[in-house]
């Protein structure tokens, strides 16, 4: 295992303006002095009965290895609104934008994010900053696995960014609530993506204590956007051929959903990515919607 050994705070001159970054990108920028990296994971394991999933923090790991200079954040209890009963919350944009300079973004740093395992934590992390206004945040493409397997550096040395200054931008229209599916539902004003396996979408599975999945939603399960081989994220002609199977590339505006508004935000990268601009996390996803009796499911692989 390489170790880093480089000392942080070398001055070039970069920015971030794609939605991904490669591991090669992030090795020659490893010491920027206004590059913030962070591990993002989390780890799910599936409750016995269908009830959803144990969620274990990575800081643990992170704290043994991570990338030279990269700091934890805990999308379990930090970034996310506890008030509810709902898990993985966006917090009030406010107290987002609070937590986030304490751990050190600041107006002018990039961020790179990375998590191991599928990445749904980083771009859950890359589209809650995006949210409230913050762009110049990547994901490692790839992530943790990948930058292991090619043998780049890691360190278990302490992140030290400053607190950061962040101003904020929010965007509202980034994230959809309960109300605003049933208005879909009714008026289809908008295209819905259900991002989990065929297998729960159809309902054939019970992941949530409710089988099945939202009324006229179509599925695009975020493990088919994924390279097996490399971890990658598949190229964006492919990503697109995704999306236009089911009909969501050509609809004005997309809503997508998940569990618990985390791997929707694989999607919606994916989404971006295609080069779709209108586009919203339903973000209490199906732990919201079925906890409510009176809220319909459809059973089978049709909308």
């Amino acid at each position: 295992m390489l170790r880093w050994t480089q000392p942080i705070g070398t001055t070039f001159v970069m920015k971030i303006d794609s939605a991904l970054v490669s591991t090669e990108w992030l090795t020659d920028h490893l010491g920027q002095a206004d590059l913030r990296i962070y591990d993002t994971t989390v780890y799910l394991k599936p409750k016995e009965g269908g009830g959803g999933y144990q969620t274990d923090s990575g800081r643990e790991g992170w704290a043994k290895a991570h990338v030279p200079g990269a700091g934890f954040l805990d999308l379990i209890t930090e970034f996310a609104d506890t008030t509810t009963k709902i898990p993985f919350m966006m917090p009030p944009a406010i107290r987002f934008g609070e937590l986030a300079a304490e751990h050190g973004v600041s107006d002018g740093t990039q961020v790179v994010l990375y998590n191991d395992g599928m990445p749904m934590w980083a771009t859950r992390a890359w589209w809650m900053l995006r949210s409230v206004g913050f762009e110049s945040v990547a994901v490692l493409d790839g992530g943790w696995q990948k930058w292991q397997r090619e043998g780049r550096p890691v360190s278990d040395a302490e992140a030290n960014y400053p607190i950061g200054k962040l101003s904020l931008n929010p965007r509202p229209d980034m994230w959809a609530d309960k109300g605003d599916m049933l208005r879909i539902m009714e008026d289809g004003s908008a295209c819905t993506v259900n991002a989990l396996s065929p297998e729960v979408y159809s309902g054939e599975t019970n992941r949530y204590g409710r089988a099945g999945h939202i009324p006229g939603s179509h599925n695009v399960y975020y493990g088919s956007l994924i390279d097996a081989d490399t971890g990658a994220f598949l190229p964006s002609a492919d990503l697109r051929e995704k999306f236009r199977n089911n009909g969501a590339l050509d609809a004005e505006r997309i809503v997508v959903y998940c569990g618990g508004g985390i791997s929707a935000t694989m999607d919606a990268l994916a989404l971006h990515l295609a080069g779709h601009k209108n586009i919203a996390i339903y973000d209490g996803s199906m732990s919201e919607w079925v906890a409510d009796e009176s809220l319909p499911l459809t059973i089978g692989q049709a909308p």
